[in-house]
């Protein structure tokens, strides 16, 4: 018998419906959430933000939408995959590392 994984899509661009990731996981049952960002004028202008500014250049809705789902993906084992991080991939970890920390989960 095969193993099922099941992979729910909560975005399909940067704007995208900001309810449809905690629709899917609170929805469920999901294994893994998938969230794309990225077009080729979104990379244009996160790096157009980033030259203004070297902490920007990632999606920044994606970190308050962390901060509400991110429990509920602890506790249902639930793994986020997204490429919310645009030409500053470092500066988004660490903003969803301090969400992380701030409600008290590690991992």
């Amino acid at each position: 018998m095969k193993q099922k994984i099941r992979i729910a899509a909560g975005q399909g661009f940067w704007g995208d419906l900001p309810d449809a990731p905690v629709r899917q996981v609170e929805g469920g049952p999901i294994d893994y959430l998938m969230l794309d960002y990225l077009a080729e004028v979104t990379m244009s202008i996160m790096q157009k933000q980033r030259s203004r500014d070297p902490s920007a250049g990632y999606a920044k809705d994606f970190v308050p939408l962390m901060k509400q789902i991110l429990p509920a993906c602890v506790e249902r084992d639930i793994r986020v995959t997204a490429n919310a991080g645009g030409v500053n991939v470092a500066g988004c970890a660490a903003a969803v590392k301090e969400v992380a920390r701030e409600l008290g989960l590690s991992g």
